[in-house]
C-alpha cells in the first residue's frame, strides 16, 4: 500500500485539527450530566420562611391526597394510558389498589393500570421525601416594586432565614434569588438587594453559601448586564474570602432581543460567554417574552408558537454547551374557589372540578415542555407541584424500557469498539443516553435498583460519565 501525501504536510494538517477541533470542544463540552432540578418554584422574598419548603411540601401533599383520593381519580383525569378500564366506585378502586400491592414489580407491569398506579405512587412519595427541588426567593415580580427601606428590611429578614434554614436542613437542594433586573432605571436596587441579601447571609451562616445557590438576574438583553453581575461577584468573593469562582448565575430568556439582536443574529451564547463560566443556566419567561411579542393576555400560554419558537432557538444556541435550560411557568393555579373545613357537598364538588381542569393545564404544559427538550419549568404555587412530578414519571416511565434498551446496546457497541482498540467516537450520544436515566434518577422517575435493566451496574449509573463507563470496561 503505498501513501503519496508527505509526512510534513500531513502532520502539519493533524496539527492544526488538532488545535480547531479541541477549541471546538472547549465550548461545546456536551450535554451536562450534573443533577438538573425538574422545576425552580418561586416565592414573594417577602413571604419565605426557613421552612417554606417544608410547608409547600405539607401543601402539595394535602391538595394531592384531597382532589385525587386514588389512582384511578387520577388517571381518568389526565386520561393516562389504561385509564379506560380501571374502576369507577370507590370499593372496586380500594379493592383492586390492594391486590397492585401485593403483586411484585414485573407483576403489575403486566397490568393495564401499572402506568396509572406506578405515577399515584411515585408523586405521593416525592411529595412526602422532596417535594420542592429547587427555590428561587423572588425580588423581582413575586415581590414587586416597594420603598427602598422596605426591599432592604426584606433582605435582611430573607437572609436570615435562609441561614437558619441552613441550619435546620429545611432548605431545597437547590435554591437561590432573583434580583431585579439591571436597566436603567432598576440596576441600582437591583445591586443593592444583591449586597445587603449575600453580605447578611454570611454573617449569619458562618460564612457559607447553601449548595446548589443561585443568583437569577432577569430581563437579560445586552451581555454587559450579565458582566456586571460578573464584577459584582467577584467583589463580593474578595471582600468575605470566599472561594474564586463560587457565586453563580442564571439568565432569563424574556424579551426578544435575547433571541434575536440588532444584527438579526442569536446573542445567546454570547451572553452566556459573558458570564466566564458562572452562568450555569437559561430560563424562559413566559409571559414577559409572550408580552414582547404582543401577544394578549388571554393567549399567553407556555404552549403558545412564539415560545416554540424561543425554545428552538435557544436550544440550537445553547446545545451541546452544557447550560441547562428551563421553560416557563402555567399562570392557572390548581385551586378551587371555596375555602374552609366546612364546605357543602356541591362546594367541594366545584372545588374538585376547577383543580382537575387546572391539572390537566398544567399536566399537558409540562409534556409539552419535556417532549421538546425542557426538562425543567417554574412553578408558582404548591398545588401546581404533583403536576409536575405526575407529568415528568409518566413522561420518564411510558419510554423507560426501550430507551433501556437502547442505552445497553449502545454501550455495548462502544465497549466492543474500545475493547478492539477501536476510536468510539459517538460518546456525547451515549451521555445523552445515560442522562436520561441520571434525569429519571434524580427526580425519582425510577430507581437505581429499576435502572439496572441497562446493564450498567450500580457503580457505572453513579459515576454519570459514559467515557467512564468505557474506559472501566476497556480495563
Amino acid at each position: 500500500m503505498k501513501l503519496s501525501i508527505p509526512t510534513e504536510a500531513k502532520e502539519s494538517v493533524l496539527n492544526e485539527l488538532q488545535i480547531a477541533n479541541l477549541a471546538f470542544q472547549k465550548v461545546y463540552p456536551g450535554e451536562n450530566s450534573e443533577r438538573q432540578p425538574v422545576h425552580t418554584v418561586y416565592g414573594g422574598a417577602n413571604l419565605f420562611k426557613s421552612d417554606t419548603t417544608v410547608k409547600m411540601g405539607q401543601i402539595a401533599l394535602k391538595s394531592f391526597k384531597t382532589n385525587a383520593p386514588n389512582f384511578s381519580v387520577l388517571a381518568k383525569v389526565l386520561e393516562l394510558t389504561g385509564h379506560e378500564s380501571l374502576p369507577t366506585t370507590v370499593a372496586e378502586i380500594n379493592a383492586f389498589e390492594s391486590r397492585l400491592d401485593k403483586m411484585s414489580d414485573s407483576e403489575r407491569k403486566n397490568e393495564n393500570a401499572w402506568l396509572p398506579y406506578t405515577v399515584y405512587k411515585k408523586v405521593i412519595a416525592k411529595l412526602e421525601r422532596e417535594a420542592v427541588e429547587d427555590f428561587r426567593i423572588d425580588f423581582e415580580d413575586g415581590f414587586g416594586n416597594r420603598p427602598d427601606a422596605e426591599e432592604d428590611e426584606t433582605a435582611v429578614n430573607a437572609a436570615k432565614e435562609l441561614a437558619k434554614g441552613m441550619k435546620d436542613k429545611t432548605v431545597s437542594p437547590f435554591i437561590g434569588i432573583r434580583i431585579k433586573p439591571f436597566t436603567e432605571d432598576l440596576k441600582a436596587r437591583g445591586i443593592r438587594t444583591l449586597d445587603i441579601f449575600i453580605t447578611t447571609l454570611l454573617e449569619n451562616s458562618g460564612n457559607k453559601i447553601p449548595e446548589n445557590f443561585v443568583v437569577m438576574l432577569p430581563k437579560v438583553t445586552i451581555p454587559q448586564q450579565i458582566e456586571a453581575l460578573v464584577k459584582l461577584f467577584e467583589a463580593l468573593e474578595k471582600v468575605h474570602g470566599l472561594s474564586a469562582g463560587i457565586l453563580k448565575m442564571e439568565m432569563m430568556v424574556e424579551a426578544t432581543q435575547a433571541v434575536m439582536d440588532e444584527d438579526g443574529k442569536n446573542p445567546l451564547l454570547g451572553l452566556i460567554r459573558a458570564g466566564k463560566g458562572r452562568c450555569i443556566a437559561a430560563h424562559f419567561g413566559t409571559y414577559d417574552y409572550t408580552a414582547s411579542c404582543n401577544i394578549t393576555a388571554k393567549y399567553q400560554t407556555m404552549d403558545h408558537p412564539v415560545c416554540d419558537f424561543a425554545h428552538h432557538m435557544t436550544r440550537v444556541a445553547l446545545g451541546g454547551t452544557g447550560i441547562m435550560l428551563s421553560d416557563g411557568a402555567t399562570n392557572v393555579m390548581p385551586v378551587g374557589p371555596h375555602r374552609g373545613d366546612n364546605l357543602t357537598l356541591d362546594q367541594e364538588i366545584e372545588n374538585r372540578k376547577v383543580v382537575h381542569q387546572a391539572w390537566k393545564l398544567g399536566y399537558g404544559h409540562t409534556m409539552h415542555s419535556l417532549i421538546n427538550g425542557f426538562y425543567q419549568g417554574w412553578d408558582l404555587n404548591p398545588a401546581q407541584l404533583p403536576m409536575r412530578y405526575a407529568a415528568t414519571y409518566t413522561f420518564f416511565l411510558e419510554s423507560y424500557e426501550d430507551a433501556a434498551i437502547r442505552l445497553k446496546n449502545f454501550v455495548d457497541k462502544a465497549a466492543q469498539a474500545t475493547l478492539s482498540g477501536d476510536v468510539f467516537d459517538d460518546a456525547a450520544t451515549g451521555q445523552g443516553l445515560l442522562n436520561y436515566f441520571l434525569k429519571a434518577l434524580n427526580c425519582g422517575a425510577i430507581t437505581e435498583k429499576e435502572a439496572l435493566v441497562t446493564g450498567l451496574s450500580i457503580d457505572e449509573i453513579r459515576s454519570r460519565s459514559f467515557y467512564r463507563i468505557l474506559l472501566g470496561r476497556r480495563k
